[in-house]
């Protein structure tokens, strides 16, 4: 799934390509990605100019004159990317934004997880996903006090409590074991028991670690690709995640891969403490 580095991406590189744009004609290959009506989502958005694209976590956030907002989420793997016109549908692309220009922004989705929702702006952090959404990284609402007292209500181990969206946003499979390796935490470590300067730690490398991957303009491990169809660069720089077998490059011991709550997880098992 991407995640925020790789959604950030997303956004920026679509900006220069749609921004300003005005859609005259919608196609909707596959309805359930909308969430609206679809007849009521082609009527309100056609003949409506894109004036910018905002994110908050993994969530696109499309802004159309007429104070509409489309909010967009890609799920496991869904893409955008500008056609030119005339250009024949591929297998997977579900929907169609054809701009009075003649080209056209499509949406690509393999397992059709995808979804988009048109709600008025201003409304969107009430009436869709985003109202469960915690605070970024890198943001003056994720600060210190507010993730030490996150935890220290928190049970469950500290893999799965940095997945939950209503703690922390933006966050997925990738870079919670990147960080957790970074930080010397065991993945299943209970998430209150964790020492105070060990979460101070552990923050500081999620701000640290989602800047850099932003900066490198996301994660390819799979399928993900901006809007001009370019692969990230951070996969490069991944120490744990998608190494499992491999030796620590700290330690040298094995790296081990287990399941926790269902997510394949890479660690070290000399490295990363397990608290209790």
């Amino acid at each position: 799934m991407p995640e925020m580095p790789e959604v950030e991406t997303v956004r920026r590189t679509l900006i220069p390509l749609v921004k300003g744009k005005t859609i005259a004609k919608i196609n909707i290959w596959y309805p359930k990605i909308i969430v609206n009506d679809p007849a009521e989502f082609i009527k309100k958005l056609t003949n409506k100019t894109i004036l910018k694209i905002d994110r908050y976590g993994k969530y696109l956030l499309f802004r159309f004159n007429g104070d509409l907002t489309m909010v967009s989420h890609l799920r496991m793997e869904g893409k955008y990317h500008l056609v030119s016109p005339n250009t024949p549908k591929g297998k997977h692309e579900h929907v169609e934004f054809i701009f009075t220009d003649g080209t056209a922004l499509r949406y690509d989705d393999v397992r059709k997880f995808g979804r988009m929702h048109l709600v008025e702006t201003g409304t969107e952090r009430k009436t869709t996903g985003i109202r469960h959404l915690g605070p970024e990284p890198n943001t003056a609402e994720f600060n210190l006090t507010y993730f030490i007292n996150a935890l220290s209500r928190k049970k469950k181990n500290i893999k799965n409590t940095l997945l939950d969206q209503t703690i922390v946003c933006g966050l997925g499979n990738i870079y919670v074991d990147e960080v957790l390796w970074k930080s010397k935490i065991h993945p299943l470590s209970s998430a209150q028991a964790i020492p105070a300067d060990k979460v101070k730690n552990l923050y500081q490398n999620i701000n640290h670690t989602i800047a850099i991957a932003t900066k490198e303009r996301g994660t390819t491990v799979h399928t993900y690709l901006d809007a001009n169809g370019q692969i990230g660069g951070y996969q490069k720089m991944l120490q744990v995640y998608g190494h499992a077998g491999e030796e620590c490059s700290k330690c040298g011991t094995i790296l081990e891969k287990i399941k926790v709550n269902g997510r394949g997880t890479t660690f070290c098992p000399h490295c990363q403490v397990l608290y209790k």
